[in-house]
């Protein structure tokens, strides 16, 4: 990335390098740089045409497309976001400006935390439900998960999908994937031994080996945070590599929670999610 900081930069040649999917590369990064990685390329390049305005070399237009910003006024708003002030007054006596260097590795050293997991061998299985577009970038995808499933408890999709779920795989699903590697998807669906209705569409997830992490409370930050765990601790300490399947999260209710699911019919069906458990599966392989 440094090499080509003037550059378009590519996310999908990134992750060839990273030898991993887009999706899994941005992921990694966020989680282990603590920021998204298209703002650590826009803070990059904001520090560096910094230090070129400051050395004057060259225009502030000249180095808004150095920089790759086709217009100045794109560039003056990237860069007072960052800096506070305009372009134009870089150059004056006094005045401060951020500087974000490159990114660099080091080992922290903290308290053991516990992390409840499984390997798990599971054949292919069919998931039935409602798929919703992604954009590719992970961190405006982490923001519309909690909307997509706030949709889904108050249209009745959670209720329809309980009524059609395989209580052998018990647990309504949300479910990351790509149909080409490019085109991001959401899946909130069950798995299911037919495609009941004409509104909803199936996914055959393929057999896989599976780390399966789990945890009794559920909300988006705890799901955030216990992913990052995975991703930062989880791998490194074992003998495993992210395989580039489905990342599938399932939120299992009690058996009595499915029922009041299918006999609620009101605006928002969701059930007391305080006996819930939520399983994060994760596909993996044997490091070669």
């Amino acid at each position: 990335m440094e090499e080509h900081i003037t550059e378009e930069i590519d996310y999908e040649q990134l992750a060839k390098i990273a030898c991993c999917s887009s999706y899994h590369f941005q992921r990694m990064f966020a989680y282990i740089a603590n920021i998204p990685l298209s703002e650590y390329i826009r803070r990059r390049r904001m520090t560096l045409a910094a230090a070129d305005l400051q050395r004057e070399r060259g225009r502030v237009i000249d180095i808004a497309m150095k920089y790759c910003y086709s217009s100045p006024t794109a560039f003056n708003r990237a860069f007072k976001n960052i800096h506070g002030i305009a372009p134009s007054l870089v150059k004056q006596d006094g005045v401060t400006l951020k500087s974000f260097p490159p990114i660099s590795f080091k080992i922290d050293i903290e308290g053991a935390k516990e992390l409840d997991f499984r390997i798990q061998n599971k054949k292919a299985f069919r998931i039935v439900g409602v798929f919703h577009p992604l954009v590719n970038n992970f961190e405006k995808n982490h923001e519309l998960a909690p909307k997509i499933w706030e949709k889904a408890k108050a249209d009745g999709t959670i209720q329809k999908l309980a009524a059609i779920m395989d209580k052998s795989f018990a647990g309504i699903l949300g479910v990351s994937t790509s149909a080409n590697l490019r085109e991001w998807q959401y899946l909130i669906g069950v798995s299911a031994k037919n495609k009941t209705a004409a509104s909803l569409k199936e996914f055959i997830v393929p057999p896989h080996t599976w780390a399966v992490f789990s945890v009794k409370e559920y909300n988006f930050e705890l799901i955030y945070k216990l992913s990052k765990r995975i991703i930062t601790e989880w791998f490194p300490s074992f003998d495993y590599e992210y395989n580039n399947g489905p990342n599938i999260s399932i939120q299992r209710f009690p058996v009595s929670g499915f029922e009041n699911i299918k006999r609620n019919t009101d605006s928002h069906p969701a059930p007391d999610t305080q006996n819930n458990e939520f399983e994060i599966w994760m596909p993996i392989t044997k490091n070669k």
